[in-house]
């Protein structure tokens, strides 16, 4: 969703499907990491905080938005879904941007599928990146074993499915407006304005949940602690919370789009 980005000419399915990958998988191997460095016994930035957690997410965000620029960085498939959404209303619309002939990418079901499968590939290979950077950490017995699983995936303070969903869509939404509304500012700041977006959403609005608003950012990182090894041992994957951040940022994404263009902000 920044078309200032997009390629000249419109990337093929594999070019797609490599940068959205590669962007995701750097999205989750800094954003899992800052959650490892905060989390876990033994490292060195234990304690850290939430604010470190928000800035450490945010700065994922910017350095995956550039890995994909090709594709608009989109790292997220409730981003993908808004573009879809968004195109079903303006045919003119692009998955990365910019107009057809001019390189953009069309959205169809098939590219759609590979944005949305890269996201997921990318995201689950960049736990696992996080998890080897932090083996040995995530080795150590915890008193409380899903300090781990937090590093990972997300979780509520206070389980409530229907309003944990509450949260989640309005993080989503706040995201999704954004970008819609701020693509065409004079500044062009793009990826940092984005980043800075997700440090606040965090801040203010991602106490509840720990702020997913990204099917991909949880559920792939969920699969791959459920399989990870870690000797110290390590609490359940809380699968029953798994389709509050898939169902969450979905309709928080296509409520912003529909909200957006219905006051006529959109770029």
């Amino acid at each position: 969703m920044l078309p200032h980005l997009a390629a000249a000419t419109p990337p093929g399915g594999s070019e797609i499907f490599f940068s959205e990958f590669f962007g995701t998988a750097i999205l989750i191997m800094f954003g899992a990491g800052t959650c490892a460095t905060n989390n876990l016994l033994k490292s060195k930035g234990m304690g850290g905080g939430w604010l470190m957690i928000n800035f450490g997410w945010g700065l994922a965000v910017y350095m995956g938005v550039y890995a994909a620029w090709k594709t608009g960085g989109h790292l997220n498939p409730a981003v993908t879904i808004a573009k879809a959404v968004w195109h079903a209303i303006n045919p003119d619309v692009t998955l990365n941007g910019p107009a057809l002939a001019e390189g953009g990418i069309p959205v169809t079901a098939g590219n759609i599928a590979i944005y949305c499968i890269a996201q997921f590939a990318g995201a689950f290979v960049g736990a696992v990146i996080a998890w080897a950077c932090y083996k040995l950490q995530f080795d150590q017995k915890m008193d409380d074993p899903r300090m781990k699983l937090y590093c990972f995936a997300t979780a509520p303070e206070v389980k409530s499915g229907p309003w944990n969903v509450v949260t989640e869509a309005i993080g989503t939404f706040a995201l999704i407006a954004f970008v819609m509304v701020s693509g065409g500012t004079p500044t062009q700041v793009g990826p940092l304005a984005v980043a800075l977006c997700i440090v606040v959403i965090g801040i203010a609005l991602g106490g509840p949940t720990g702020y997913a608003i990204n099917p991909a950012r949880d559920l792939a990182p969920r699969v791959a602690y459920a399989i990870l090894p870690m000797k110290g041992g390590k609490s359940d994957a809380q699968w029953s919370y798994a389709w509050v951040p898939i169902v969450g940022p979905i309709i928080g994404a296509v409520l912003a789009v529909l909200a957006v263009l219905a006051v006529g902000m959109a770029v």
